[in-house]
């Protein structure tokens, strides 16, 4: 297979992934926010929620609705989304700027809620979060095409999933949780050649885990 599966060349000669091809809104978000690594608690609710969303849609569409998400959920502080009643579920379902469904609605919700009992025990939603990065040994030498192909959960992805579905999450499937994983940097999933994979890497160098 090329050297250059899963790539693609921009206007700009960079090498990128080739699932944000499509459109620009799509590139930015490849090039400054995915796979680099996050620790804001509202990013990684933000995104846990996110995912839960996009079940049955592609992320795209949920990238383009993402600023009337972040207006009707209160930008995604869980202390704010976790005081949601009734009215809120009924305010966001007729808000024609996000996904209309009842019960991803109240999941994220509900989620906020249990965000809340995670810092409780655990200080953030980051320091969570974190404790399921996976370990350098288990991950493929190589992140090419065909190892991603093959990679749409994970033995961490897995636990984390169960882990909170313990805890009372809903919509937080291996997939999502492993989409969330790769979007917030816990693992890069940029292919070799593409031109953010060392700027991802780098800025993973330079973290400071959350305790």
């Amino acid at each position: 297979m090329s050297e250059r599966a899963g790539l693609f060349e921009g206007t700009d000669g960079a090498l990128r992934c080739r699932w944000c091809e499509s459109t620009q809104i799509y590139r930015d978000y490849h090039d400054s926010e995915w796979g680099f690594p996050v620790t804001d608690d509202r990013r990684l609710f933000e995104k846990l929620c996110l995912e839960g969303f996009q079940a049955g849609l592609s992320w795209l569409t949920i990238l383009n609705k993402r600023e009337a998400f972040r207006l009707g959920f209160a930008q995604f502080e869980a202390e704010r989304v976790a005081r949601f009643g009734a009215d809120d579920v009924a305010r966001l379902l007729a808000d024609a700027g996000i996904v209309r469904h009842r019960g991803k609605i109240e999941s994220a919700i509900n989620n906020a809620q249990r965000v809340l009992e995670l810092r409780e025990e655990f200080g953030s939603l980051a320091a969570y979060a974190w404790r399921f990065e996976p370990e350098a040994a288990s991950r493929p030498k190589r992140i090419t095409h065909e190892a991603l192909r093959a990679m749409t959960t994970s033995a961490e992805s897995i636990a984390m999933s169960k882990d909170l579905k313990k805890r009372g999450w809903s919509f937080v499937g291996p997939t999502t949780v492993y989409a969330f994983m790769q979007a917030m940097g816990l693992v890069n999933d940029h292919v070799e050649g593409c031109h953010a994979r060392d700027k991802a890497l780098k800025a993973r160098a330079k973290l400071k885990l959350p305790r």
